[in-house]
Parts: structure tokens; C-alpha cells; sequence
């Protein structure tokens, strides 16, 4: 069948290596058979990640007993390695995540636990550490205890990451407070402590500190692409707040400046001002660009766009690194998906392949073909054309608009080959669904610290990325000029203590929330308080009575199958088949399987539901128990989207 298949294509007139450059390779039916599976990969793993990182979220985390309210922890392992501590970059990734999910969706549970994670970080700035206090560099402390105590023991000091990333991931949440009338929490609550945060990025972005790997103390590529985008999109919301971040602007083109020297001219060195004798390969580079990902923004090299020359050259790179000293993936042609590490050089747990690598790996790419759909274009450069014919042997440099037929094909083997990355995960992911940190080079064995966080939080990434689900945009396209002379310089900002965090209860009623404050020196004295608000906001609204919920089930149908919705309130049909609400199946596809409907319902209603299937034969076919619950929100929102998958 392989072989008629092979002809086929080439008698079509596609390349002749088409198959051999898919990200599944040619070699077997195994791996053809991977490639059918990714799509029903994705729609049982992602509540099983999402429920992953909600484990391990104190304090009523079901893996994260003894963690504070709002705190991350990044496995469960105590042993082997430790990883039951709250470090601050892992922290800011996985909440930018959920944040993301929360706008996309409307959870509110999520909505609760960011609140939760932001009043924990505004005490946590004021915890003094090894690294100093609040105004003293205590912002770049890596690692705490899970009770919100300092971390005493040595490590890899100062990371100057994890201000940047934890600024980014609240500022995705002001945006929303700002556009949902909520102004005044945007201000008070978070506004203070993003700019703590952003006056750590102006006053040490040009001194050296450790890498994400927390291994090697020099400049790093991550940490740099990170700080460039927080220093963007924070001076914009301090206008949209009525504030200012004069050394926002001033810092913001040096920092991009300075990036440049990371380009080695074929792939980016991720860690320079260092001799610590590697390559400088390492999916630092990776990570780097689906965090700095703007949706709006061209494939510009400058600031390394997913789907810029550069970037694709450096995926090139950076995965073939590790075609050769993985068994795993021995005979695996360049072009095709691999597993994917930390850097070749790798010794901890001897070297492996790592989860949140692959997926980068993937999501890199998912987030390029946004970029080219959006464009309308690919343009293949001198740079990146070794990449292009790794997986279509017949690309040519040259600019392909969307209207042709190698864009088309183009765009197919991309997605084809990101699709790979993930057949690599799905292959090395136990029946559970659980994600290590690592698995095992040899025989794909999951490693090292189990449930990892990170691990989870990537894979919902990747997964949004492949659906086209993007977060907004932080503004790219406005800086990302380049300034013809570099300057080694800092601006030292304001810094001040936190000390409203008092959570409105986003509707019109007032309810009792929990306040944690601190003490406004760096000892660092928690108080814990009982305080009845209501929200008072710089842009008024009208309390929704209605809101259009829209249901989104994905669930795989065969044709004449349809799904409805039914539950324990009239406009679901109370629990009556025959009137249960049929869902429409107008954006189903086989990699997204979405039914949906939008509904009207009193603001504020809680009721129980369940999605049927209806056969053609007029049988029902109802999802596995227990019921699912919901309550309509209530505040100024007239809109709101519940996510489900079949059971």
C-alpha cells in the first residue's frame, strides 16, 4: 500500500520525498497510523493536561497539599528530583497559559485561581531572599518554598526571566479587567505589582544571571526575547491605566538591540558571554519565540518571529541536533519529527528528551502557519530554505502567495511535520495521560520529576496554537525597529509594595474575598484579612441579565450523527430528549471535531447538563456520568463560552 501510495503522489506532481519529509517519515505503517491517531490524541490528553496543572496549584490542588493559595508547584515529586517548590518563570508560563484559557473560554474556576496566583506573587515580591528584597534584586530569586517562604539553599542566582514572564502573564489579565469594566482592579490590584516587575527588566536586562535551565550564568537568548515583549506591552497598559513607564521606552529598543547578538548566522547561540564549551543549540531558542509570538506580526527576523528565516533555520538546527544521540531516533530523516531535548550536550538524568521541548518544537510551527494564513504569503529566503526542503524537497527561495499551489502544498507539509512533534509526544505519554519532565532517550520511558507542570501547561499551549486559538497581540509590530547603535544601558524604576489585593466579586452583589497584604518593608509579614468589596470602576457598565452562552463539545461524529445539549432548566429542554438543543457542526473538522450552539440564559443560573448524540436510526447515545455543572456568569459580560469534550 506504501508504495502506491508513494506513486501516486508523484505522478500528482508533488515532490517525489513528500512522504519521507510528512514529520512521520516513510519507513513503516506504524507511523502512518500515528498520524491518524494525533487528532484523538488531543481531544482525551487536553482535559487530562489542564486538570495536570490544576493538581498542582495550591492550596486545593489535589497533588499540591501544603502549597499556599495561588502557588505553583512544579511536580509533586518531593524525591528524585525535588521539585516541590514555586519558581517564578514555571509559575508565569503555566498562569499566561490559563489566562489565556480563561479569555478564550470564560471559566470562571480559572478566573479564580489567577486572582488567587496574583495576590500570592505580590507577596512574594516582598519576601526578602539570596538574591535581596523587594528594591534590591530580590525580584530575580528563582525558586521559593511552597509555603511562600524563602528558598535558602544554594542555586543557580539570579534568573532574570521570571519578572519579565510574570508581568506578561498579568498584564494578558489586565487587558481583559480593562475591556470587562474593571478598570480600577487593573490599577490598584495588579498595576503595582507589574511594575515592580517591569523596574527589575529596565534596571538589570544588561547583566548576566542563569538561563532557564538554570545552569549556565551568562546572556541568554530566552531571557532577553522575554524582557524586550514585557517592556512593549507594559508600557502599553500603563497608558490604557492612566500611568506611564518612561524606562519601558527608553530600555525596550537597547534590549532588541542586544538580541541581534544572539543570531550566529545559521542558527541562534541561546547563551553567549559564556565559555562553557557547547554549541549554544537549545530549544532556549524555541521557547523563546512561541513566548514572544506576536499574532499580528510579520515574519520578522528581528525579533524572531516563529515564522521568520531565522527561526525556521534555527528549528532546523536545533531538532537535528538530537537525530543522532537519541536511540529513539535512530534512522529518523532530517525533516522528519523527533524527539527533542534541552541542548545535545545535556548530562542531568544523562540526557534526554524532554515534553515541553517536543511541543515547543510543535507549536513553533503551528504558530508560523498563523502567521503565513494571516500574511497570505510565504517567502522562502537563502536562510530558510534548507528547512523548506527538508520537508518539500522541490522548495525554491522565492515569495508564494496563498492564492498558488505550492503555498498550498507548503502549508500542508508544515502542518504535517508540526503534527509530527506531536505524534513523538503521544507515542512516549503512558495510557494515563500523565507528563513527566522527561522520557527516556533509549526507549522513551517517562523520567525524572512526574506531573510536571510545565509539561501540562505546554501541551494546552501547542493545542491552541494548532487550533488557531492566539492570545492578543503585545504589540510587535510597533517595536521591532532596531536602533543603529547599541547601548549598554538601565534605568532604575519605582518599586512599592502591593498591598490591595482585594478581589472584586464580578457582579453587582458584594461578597466577603480574601485579602493578603504585606508588610511594607522586605521582612516580608503576611496578614490575612476578610474584606467585603464591590467593584468601582473607571468605565461604567450595565449589569448583564442575560447572557449568550455559546457550548463548544468537540466530539468526533461519523455523517448522520448529530449532537445536542439537554439539561435541568427549560431552555435545555429538562432533561427531554426531545427537546434538547441541537448543537451545529458548521466549523467541524477532523483535526478540530467542534459542535457548538449559543444559548440566552438569565445571568447568574445553575443548572446540570449533559451532550447527547442522536444516531440515524433515532437512537440516543448520552456521554458517561457524572452530570456537568455550570453556572451563567454574572457582572457586565453579555457573552460567554463553556469548553467541553464528549465522555
Amino acid at each position: 500500500m506504501f508504495v502506491k501510495l508513494k506513486t501516486l503522489l508523484t505522478t500528482a506532481g508533488l515532490a517525489t520525498g513528500f512522504l519521507a519529509n510528512t514529520g512521520y517519515g516513510i519507513p513503516t505503517d506504524s507511523k502512518l497510523d500515528k498520524r491518524a491517531t494525533v487528532d484523538s490524541f488531543i481531544v482525551t490528553e487536553s482535559p487530562i493536561a489542564l486538570a495536570g496543572v490544576l493538581a498542582n496549584i495550591g492550596s486545593t490542588g489535589a497533588k499540591a497539599s501544603g502549597a499556599s493559595s495561588g502557588i505553583v508547584v512544579a511536580s509533586p515529586s518531593t524525591s528524585d528530583p525535588d521539585y516541590f517548590y514555586t519558581w517564578t518563570r514555571d509559575s508565569a508560563l503555566v498562569f499566561k497559559a490559563l489566562v489565556d484559557q480563561f479569555i478564550a473560554t470564560g471559566n470562571t474556576t480559572l478566573q479564580s485561581e489567577i486572582d488567587n496566583y496574583i495576590s500570592a506573587q505580590a507577596y512574594l515580591q516582598t519576601v526578602s531572599n539570596l538574591s535581596g528584597g523587594l528594591t534590591t534584586g530580590g525580584l530575580g530569586e528563582p525558586k521559593f518554598n511552597a509555603d511562600m517562604t524563602a528558598f535558602t539553599g544554594s542555586w543557580g542566582r539570579p534568573q532574570r526571566d521570571g519578572p519579565a514572564l510574570r508581568a506578561t502573564a498579568m498584564i494578558a489579565y489586565s487587558r481583559w479587567l480593562v475591556a470587562n469594566g474593571y478598570t480600577s482592579t487593573a490599577t490598584n490590584v495588579v498595576w503595582p505589582v507589574i511594575n515592580n516587575d517591569l523596574s527589575y527588566v529596565t534596571q538589570y536586562w544588561n547583566q548576566t544571571g542563569y538561563d532557564l535551565w538554570e545552569e549556565v550564568s551568562g546572556s541568554s537568548f530566552f531571557t532577553i526575547a522575554v524582557q524586550h515583549r514585557a517592556l512593549v506591552e507594559g508600557n502599553t497598559l500603563a497608558g490604557q491605566l492612566g500611568k506611564t513607564c518612561a524606562n519601558c521606552v527608553s530600555q525596550a529598543p537597547q534590549i532588541l538591540c542586544f538580541l541581534q547578538s544572539f543570531w550566529g548566522g545559521s542558527y541562534i547561540i541561546s547563551n553567549i558571554n559564556v565559555n562553557n564549551g557547547r554549541t549554544g543549540k537549545d530549544a532556549n531558542s524555541i521557547l523563546g519565540s512561541i513566548h514572544t509570538f506576536d499574532p499580528a506580526a510579520g515574519c520578522d527576523d528581528v525579533t524572531f518571529q516563529p515564522c521568520s528565516p531565522r527561526m525556521l533555520a534555527n528549528h532546523k538546527v536545533v531538532t537535528d541536533s538530537f537525530r543522532s544521540i537519541y536511540t529513539i531516533n535512530s534512522g529518523i530523516a532530517e525533516g522528519t519529527a523527533v524527539a527533542v531535548g534541552r541542548y545535545p550536550e545535556d548530562s542531568y538524568y544523562n540526557g534526554n528528551p524532554w515534553y515541553l521541548n517536543t511541543l515547543a518544537a510543535a507549536e513553533q510551527l503551528y504558530d508560523a502557519l498563523y502567521q503565513y494564513n494571516t500574511l497570505g504569503s510565504i517567502t522562502i529566503t537563502s536562510t530558510s530554505l534548507a528547512f523548506w526542503q527538508d520537508i518539500y524537497s522541490s522548495a525554491t527561495t522565492g515569495t508564494y502567495s496563498s492564492s498558488s499551489s505550492t503555498f498550498t502544498a507548503l502549508t500542508n507539509v508544515l502542518k504535517t511535520y508540526a503534527d509530527g512533534y506531536v505524534a513523538v509526544v503521544q507515542e512516549y505519554t503512558p495510557s494515563s495521560g500523565a507528563l513527566s519532565e522527561q522520557y527516556s532517550k533509549s526507549d522513551g520511558t517517562p523520567l525524572s520529576a512526574s506531573d510536571l507542570t510545565w509539561s501540562y501547561a505546554s501541551f494546552l499551549t501547542m493545542v491552541a496554537a494548532r487550533n488557531n486559538v492566539v492570545p492578543a497581540s503585545w504589540g510587535e509590530p510597533s517595536a521591532m525597529s532596531v536602533p543603529s547603535v547599541c547601548s549598554s544601558t538601565s534605568a532604575t524604576g519605582t518599586y512599592s509594595t502591593a498591598t490591595s489585593t482585594v478581589w472584586p466579586t464580578f457582579s453587582s452583589a458584594s461578597s466577603a474575598s480574601t485579602t493578603v497584604t504585606a508588610s511594607s518593608t522586605d521582612t516580608g509579614t503576611l496578614t490575612t484579612t476578610t474584606t467585603t468589596t464591590t467593584e468601582t470602576s473607571t468605565s461604567s457598565c450595565a449589569t448583564a441579565t442575560s447572557v449568550a452562552v455559546t457550548f463548544d463539545e468537540l466530539v468526533t461524529t461519523y455523517y448522520g450523527e448529530s449532537v445536542f445539549i439537554t439539561g435541568s432548566i427549560s431552555q435545555l429542554g429538562n432533561w427531554d430528549t426531545s427537546s434538547a438543543v441541537a448543537l451545529s457542526a458548521s466549523s467541524y473538522t477532523s483535526s478540530d471535531p467542534l459542535w457548538y450552539v449559543t444559548i440566552s440564559l438569565p445571568a447568574g443560573t445553575t443548572f446540570q447538563y449533559k451532550y447527547i448524540k442522536k444516531e440515524t436510526d433515532g437512537s440516543i447515545v448520552w456521554e458517561s456520568d457524572p452530570n456537568r455543572n455550570y453556572t451563567v456568569p454574572t457582572g457586565c459580560s453579555t457573552t460567554a463560552t463553556e469548553s467541553d469534550t464528549w465522555r
